[in-house]
């Protein structure tokens, strides 16, 4: 058995894969591959993907490299380039050696092109693209060859180098590959290899005019590189017929130990869309605030609206790996985000909808320092102070004139209950504004109920979090929900009437004075209100809601 192999690791059909491998000596070792385009931000199937690809390597103590599918510079940015190096940082990860970019690789690209001209498997085709769609067939009817199909092989290699000099016109043109235009599959039917594009693109300049396409460079890469395994989703199984092809007719990548492709399946997520076109389309009609609006399924907007590299990877694990298409439940994203915040984030309080409580019995300017544990469960982690004064703010849906019923557990006329940490207090009457809000509590408070718990013989129902009024600090409250009302809103092409209108609510309160010092990207569960996060891109003290304490979608 080699030493590589982990089998005592939980499975799945590509760890199986790759033991097999190993232990019949096809490889050595293991290395994969994360090929992201720099056309756009990263998003949570991303986030997969690169789970899968740089945790394989890091399972098997092989290698993954970071490459830049940088082959259509019209779509390409180095703003791109930089966010999806910051978000496989963010997540964990590091790439073996350097970054790599397909453009490194532009001349091999060039000669193996040129290699299959010359054996007569390419040829250059001067259809137009909708003449060429005619060409191909349907799925039902095999294509028909290109009058270009046999144009000799020497007129070839000059009309390439002509494109490659920039001597015919962007479409007037492409190199194809020479396969069979009746294959049962449409890749196969003599599928575009190179085409022309002038564009300056954003790491070779000037230099080229021509790029190749996708599924001719990606194979070249891989085995430049030395890929063992190249794992991608199962849009491109297919394609797999074509990497194979392309490898096998080239001298130099045809060898026993070249990469294989292996697909699984893509992540699609309920309440979301995966696909880089509609996200582009939220972005640019505005139907959020950029890519890294908390309510986008990218990684910077999950990384700002609070989730952590932990609860994302944790997420990857939940949902393992596998060739079945299927809509994972958004319940599962936030249930590991919850796990991992319930372990790691600080407890504080913070009064999103405030009223003002005046405490009647309690001396004009007293301010009391009482303690509170950091973490209920983590007496590791300390006490933190907090106070208590004359004037309180409490959360107004922690107040009724009436309670409700006999179950009711806030505070209401006559009637007790317990503050966070603090003391029982009792409501005796309140004023309302104009039109009928409540605005001021008028309450007394018992001095000898301090720490003690409500099974002391008191029967105090109910337990309600504030904030001392003069010494609070004032922070805006983000409140991010689901972007969209449909769970499958990607079967939709109006996306902007599937929006759900309470996805983002902005609310005025108050925090413990520490709070000021928060720190941006921080995680703290406000009690009783749910986790939250200090908002990266404000100067100001703003906190985005990541989840609440409980799913209430499915209540």
């Amino acid at each position: 058995m080699n030493s590589q192999n982990p089998v005592e690791s939980p499975t799945n059909f590509i760890r199986n894969i790759i033991n097999k491998d190993l232990e019949a000596g096809k490889h050595q070792s293991v290395q994969t591959r994360f090929p992201p385009e720099p056309n756009g931000y990263l998003h949570i199937g991303h986030a997969k993907s690169i789970c899968l690809n740089f945790g394989t390597a890091e399972l098997y103590k092989g290698k993954c490299c970071l490459r830049f599918d940088d082959t259509n510079p019209a779509k390409e940015d180095v703003e791109y380039v930089e966010s999806i190096q910051e978000d496989v940082k963010w997540l964990g990860f590091g790439w073996s050696g350097a970054v790599r970019y397909s453009s490194n690789y532009f001349e091999t690209f060039h000669q193996s092109a040129v290699e299959l001209i010359s054996k007569g498997l390419a040829y250059v085709c001067f259809l137009s693209s909708e003449e060429a769609r005619v060409y191909r067939g349907t799925l039902k009817e095999p294509g028909k060859e290109s009058p270009y199909r046999d144009t000799p092989v020497e007129k070839n290699l000059v009309l390439f180098e002509k494109m490659k000099k920039g001597e015919l016109k962007e479409g007037e043109c492409v190199l194809r590959a020479k396969i069979d235009m009746a294959s049962s599959f449409m890749c196969m039917r003599d599928p575009t290899l190179y085409r022309i594009r002038f564009e300056t693109h954003h790491q070779t300049a000037d230099d080229w005019c021509i790029y190749p396409m996708y599924d001719f460079a990606h194979c070249i890469g891989d085995a430049v590189e030395g890929v063992t395994h190249s794992l991608c989703t199962l849009e491109f199984q297919d394609n797999r017929r074509l990497y194979d092809w392309v490898l096998e007719h080239l001298n130099a990548f045809n060898k026993p130990d070249r990469p294989h492709q292996y697909e699984f399946s893509r992540l699609n997520l309920e309440y979301t869309v995966m696909s880089k076109r509609k996200l582009q389309t939220l972005v640019e009609d505005k139907l959020v605030s950029g890519w890294d609006d908390p309510r986008m399924p990218t990684i910077s907007g999950l990384r700002r609206r609070g989730y952590t590299p932990a609860s994302i990877r944790d997420f990857a694990d939940r949902i393992g790996i596998s060739k079945v298409d299927s809509i994972t439940d958004v319940a599962l994203l936030e249930t590991s985000i919850r796990d991992d915040l319930n372990v790691v984030a600080p407890r504080t309080m913070g009064v999103i909808n405030p009223i003002k409580v005046i405490i009647e019995n309690y001396a004009e300017d007293s301010i009391e320092t009482l303690k509170a544990p950091i973490h209920p469960q983590n007496e590791g982690m300390g006490k933190r102070e907090i106070n208590f004064g004359r004037e309180l703010y409490i959360d107004r849906a922690d107040f009724e004139e009436v309670a409700p019923n006999g179950k009711y557990k806030r505070l209401a006329l006559n009637k007790e209950v317990r503050l966070r940490n603090a003391y029982v207090i009792n409501a005796s009457r309140c004023e309302k504004d104009s039109n009928g809000n409540t605005t001021t509590v008028y309450c007394t408070y018992d001095a000898d109920t301090l720490g003690k718990n409500p099974s002391d013989g008191r029967k105090v129902k109910g337990v309600i979090h504030f904030v001392e009024a003069t010494t609070a600090v004032e922070a805006k409250f983000m409140l991010y929900d689901r972007l969209f009302i449909d769970a499958n809103p990607g079967k939709s092409d109006n996306l902007e009437s599937l929006i759900n209108p309470n996805s983002c609510q902005s609310a005025t309160g108050f925090v413990e004075p520490s709070m000021i010092e928060a720190e941006v990207e921080a995680a703290y569960q406000f009690e009783r209100e749910g986790y939250f996060c200090r908002d990266n891109q404000s100067d100001s003290l703003v906190f985005n809601k990541t989840v609440g304490l409980r799913d209430t979608w499915n209540q």
